[in-house]
């Protein structure tokens, strides 16, 4: 299952960009993965806790939104939806067609909770990273 291996490499990035901003815990992930990308977002949403065990991100609530597929027309220029198996334009019909989005797998998103003052008088405080 590759899907653990890619939850293990976006681990590795979370945990590196959260230590960057000093935060003790990862609250929310959120995730980008197009149907195009080869990643199986279910799979990788069961390697997850698996993966994030022992992880700033241990208890983190991880979010995965789909990526549309979208494609840019080579004969009337029109950028437009498609769908995976099929990658014409939805206003031509025409199918040279360069892929603008839909292959990838983007972290979107970071929710980290960062101690500060707040934090040392019993607050919570969280930031967000986009």
């Amino acid at each position: 299952m590759h899907e653990l291996s890619v939850c293990l490499s976006l681990l590795d990035q979370v945990e590196r960009i959260a230590r960057e901003h000093g935060a003790d815990r990862v609250v929310r992930i959120v995730l980008r993965i197009g149907p195009l990308s080869g990643v199986e977002a279910p799979l990788l949403a069961n390697a997850y806790p698996l993966a994030a065990a022992g992880t700033l991100a241990e208890h983190a609530l991880l979010d995965i939104e789909p990526a549309p597929i979208r494609v840019l027309c080579r004969e009337c220029g029109a950028e437009t939806e498609a769908l995976p198996n099929q990658l014409v334009c939805s206003n031509c019909g025409g199918w040279r067609t360069r892929l603008l989005s839909g292959d990838e797998m983007l972290l979107a998103n970071l929710e980290l909770r960062i101690p500060d003052a707040a934090s040392a008088q019993g607050l919570s405080s969280s930031t967000s990273i986009s």
